[in-house]
C-alpha cells in the first residue's frame, strides 16, 4: 500500500476528526449543563407546588411532564449542533404539544382561575358561598378547584375556570344576612294586628339581630288575603336554624292569637 495515499488520507481526515471530537466535547458540555438545569428548574417547581400544598400524584405528574419536554427540547438542540435534521423531529413534538395542550385545555384553565381566585380572594376558606351552582361552605381553595361542604354535608369540588365563569355569591362578606319568610293571611284577617304580634314574637327568637330590627310587611294581596313579608336579620352561621324558628314563631303567634285559616274563596258560578 501506497503510504504517501495513507498519510495523505490522515492529513484530510485530520481536521475533521478534530472538528468532530470538538463537537462531540461541545455536545457533551451542552448534555451536562442542560442536565443539571433541567434538575435545578424541575426543583423550583417541585417546590413551588409543595408551598402550595398540590396534591402529591399531581405534583409528580407534573414535574415529570416538565423534566420529559425539557429532555427533548435539549436533545433536539444537541441535534441541531451536530448538523441532524430535526424539522420533521420537531414538528412531530409541535403536533404532540398541541394535542396534549388541547387535552389540557380545561385542567389549564382551571389553574389559571386558580391563581386569579387566590390573587383577588372573593372568598376565603370558612366562608358561605354559591359558586358554579353550588353553595355552602368553603374547605379549601386550591390552584385546580374550590372544595365545598353543602349543607347536606356532601364535600363537592367545583372547578376554579366554572367558579370564574360564574356568579360569585358570598353569604359572609356582610355582618349579617335577611332570612326572607312568607305569613298568608286569611281575607277576614286583621293584618295590622298581625304584624304587631309577627314583629314582636319574632324579635324573640334566638340569634337574630338586634340590629336591622325584624321587618314584617304586607308583601302583596292574592285570592287567599293579604300576605306578609318576614324578614329577620342574622348571622349567615345562625340562617338555617332562624329561618325554621321563625317559621315556628309564625305559626304558633297566629294561631294562638286565633287568626283564621286562610283558604282559597269558594267561587259561585251562575245557574
Amino acid at each position: 500500500m501506497d503510504t504517501g495515499k495513507i498519510t495523505t488520507w490522515i492529513d484530510q481526515a485530520q481536521p475533521i476528526l478534530v472538528a468532530f471530537g470538538l463537537k462531540a466535547l461541545g455536545a457533551i458540555a451542552v448534555f451536562v449543563v442542560g442536565r443539571w438545569l433541567i434538575n435545578v428548574a424541575t426543583s423550583l417547581v417541585g417546590a413551588g407546588m409543595t408551598r402550595h400544598k398540590l396534591d402529591p400524584t399531581v405534583q409528580r405528574y407534573l414535574v415529570s411532564f416538565i423534566s420529559v419536554a425539557l429532555n427533548i427540547i435539549l436533545v433536539v438542540a444537541i441535534l441541531g449542533y451536530f448538523g441532524v435534521e430535526t424539522t420533521s423531529f420537531a414538528a412531530l413534538v409541535a403536533g404532540a404539544g398541541v394535542a396534549i395542550g388541547a387535552a389540557w385545555s380545561g385542567l389549564l384553565g382551571n389553574f389559571a382561575s386558580g391563581i386569579f381566585l387566590l390573587v383577588l380572594r372573593p372568598y376565603q376558606v370558612g366562608d358561605y358561598v354559591g359558586v358554579g351552582g353550588i353553595e355552602g361552605t368553603v374547605l379549601e381553595l386550591g390552584l385546580f378547584g374550590t372544595t365545598i361542604t353543602t349543607p347536606d354535608n356532601v364535600k363537592t369540588i367545583v372547578g376554579n375556570g366554572k367558579i370564574m365563569g360564574g356568579d360569585i355569591k358570598n353569604f359572609s362578606a356582610n355582618p349579617h344576612r335577611r332570612v326572607e319568610l312568607v305569613a298568608q293571611l286569611a281575607g277576614s284577617a286583621d293584618a295590622h294586628k298581625a304584624i304587631a304580634l309577627l314583629k314582636e314574637s319574632v324579635s324573640k327568637v334566638a340569634n337574630i339581630a338586634k340590629s336591622p330590627a325584624v321587618d314584617v310587611e304586607i308583601l302583596e294581596f292574592n285570592e287567599f288575603g293579604p300576605k306578609l313579608a318576614v324578614r329577620p336579620y342574622c348571622h349567615t352561621s345562625h340562617y338555617w336554624q332562624v329561618y325554621f324558628d321563625t317559621n315556628k314563631a309564625i305559626a304558633d303567634t297566629l294561631g294562638a292569637a286565633g287568626f283564621p285559616v286562610a283558604t282559597r274563596p269558594v267561587k259561585v258560578y251562575p245557574v
